[in-house]
C-alpha cells in the first residue's frame, strides 16, 4: 500500500469540498436517487448537508486539523457502522479514518447508502492512493478497531460484539436551546435552523428549549413563520398530526403554531414535530441542572454566557460543525492516532 502524504490529502479533501459546493450533473442524479430511496432526504436537505461539509473542508481549517494528525505507517482496518438519520451523517468518521492513513471498512446505513459512495468515488479521483483504503461491507470482519453510531439500544449490541477491540460506541444524545427573553427576531429565526434543518432528526438538532418563567411564547413563534413550509412534507406532517391528536385526546396542555408543537416535559428527547420545553427562574440554577446532565447533551445554543461544562454555540450554528467538533467530545483523531501497533 503506497504512502499517503498530508499535502496530497489536504488538497484532495479541499477539492472534494469544492465539488460539494458545486456538484456535477452525475452527482445531482445521485441526490435525486437518494430522495426516491429515502423520502426524508429531500434535495433541499441533502444540499444543506453538502454545503455544511463543503464549508468544513476549507483549506485553512484542513491545515489546522492535519497539524493534529499522524498518518499511520502500518494502516489499521477500522470498522465503521454509520447512522442514516440525516444525509451523510457518517462522513466525518470516514474522513478521520482516511486522514490518518487507516483503512475504512464501511457498513453503510440502508437509509443512506448512495450519497457517501458517490462522494468517495469522487475523492479517489483527487487522490487515487485512497482507493485501497475504502472498503464496503455488509458485515464487519477482520477489523482492528470499531467506530459505531446508534441508539442506546443498539449500543448494548455494539458493546457485546465489539467490546474486545478498541472502540468508540455512540449512544443517543440531544441538543438544547436556552432563551432569556432578550433575543431579537433575527436570532430566533436563526434558531429555527437548529430546530428544523434535517427535519430536526439529528443529534445536533435542538429538541428541548429552556425559557424564562412568564415568557411570551409569541416572541418565539412569530419569527419562525418562514419555516412553515416544513409541514408540506408528508412524513413530517404525519408526525405532527399524530402527536397533535394524542395531546388533544389526552387533554395534554401544549402550544401549536400549525407546524410544530411545544410541550412542557423534563426529557431532552422529543418526538418528531414536537419541541419540549421547561421554564426556569434562575440562570445559575439552570446551569447547575444542565451540568449534572451534560453527558446527555450534544450541543447547546444560546445567546447568554453560562458557566457550563460545554461550549455554547450561537443560534443557527448547531448544524455547521468544524472538523475538530467531534461527536460526544470523543476525539476521533486522538483515538486513531493512538491505536497500538
Amino acid at each position: 500500500m503506497s504512502s499517503l502524504h498530508k499535502e496530497h490529502l489536504i488538497s484532495a479533501f479541499k477539492q472534494l469540498g469544492e465539488f460539494m459546493a458545486n456538484p456535477n450533473e452525475a452527482f445531482k442524479t445521485v441526490v435525486k436517487s437518494a430522495n426516491h430511496h429515502n423520502a426524508w432526504f429531500t434535495e433541499e436537505e441533502v444540499n444543506k448537508s453538502l454545503l455544511a461539509l463543503s464549508n468544513m473542508l476549507n483549506e485553512a481549517d484542513l491545515k489546522q486539523w492535519f497539524s493534529t494528525i499522524e498518518i499511520s505507517k502500518s494502516p489499521k482496518k477500522i470498522g465503521l457502522i454509520l447512522a442514516g438519520n440525516i444525509p451523510l451523517v457518517g462522513f466525518h468518521d470516514v474522513l478521520c479514518v482516511l486522514a490518518t492513513g487507516n483503512i475504512a471498512q464501511i457498513k453503510l446505513s440502508s437509509s443512506d447508502d448512495k450519497l457517501l459512495p458517490a462522494l468517495l468515488q469522487q475523492l479517489v479521483i483527487y487522490e487515487p492512493l485512497l482507493l485501497p483504503h475504502i472498503i464496503y461491507a455488509e458485515r464487519l470482519k477482520d477489523f482492528d478497531a470499531v467506530i459505531a453510531t446508534g441508539s442506546n439500544n443498539t449500543s448494548r449490541y455494539f458493546e457485546y460484539y465489539f467490546g474486545k477491540v478498541p472502540n468508540i460506541i455512540r449512544k443517543n444524545r440531544n441538543s438544547i436551546g436556552i432563551l432569556t427573553g432578550q433575543e431579537s427576531a433575527l436570532e430566533i429565526e436563526a434558531l429555527g435552523h437548529d430546530l428544523f434543518d434535517y427535519f430536526g432528526m439529528g443529534c445536533r438538532s435542538v429538541s428541548k428549549l429552556y425559557i424564562p418563567q412568564g415568557y411570551d411564547i409569541r416572541q418565539f413563534f412569530e419569527p419562525l413563520e418562514k419555516f412553515q413550509p416544513i409541514i408540506n412534507h408528508f412524513k413530517y406532517n404525519n408526525n405532527y398530526d399524530y402527536n397533535k391528536s394524542i395531546y388533544l385526546v389526552n387533554l395534554q396542555p401544549h402550544f401549536d403554531n400549525g407546524f410544530m408543537l411545544l410541550k412542557e416535559e423534563e426529557s431532552f428527547s422529543s418526538p418528531l414535530a414536537v419541541l419540549y420545553y421547561e421554564t426556569y427562574t434562575d440562570l445559575a440554577h439552570l446551569a447547575k441542572k444542565l451540568n449534572d446532565k451534560i453527558d446527555d447533551i450534544q450541543c447547546i445554543v444560546a445567546k447568554t454566557d453560562l458557566n457550563l461544562k460545554k461550549a455554547i454555540l450561537g443560534f443557527g450554528e448547531s448544524q455547521n460543525p468544524k472538523l475538530w467538533d467531534y461527536a460526544d467530545e470523543v476525539n476521533t483523531i486522538y483515538f486513531l492516532n493512538n491505536l497500538a501497533g
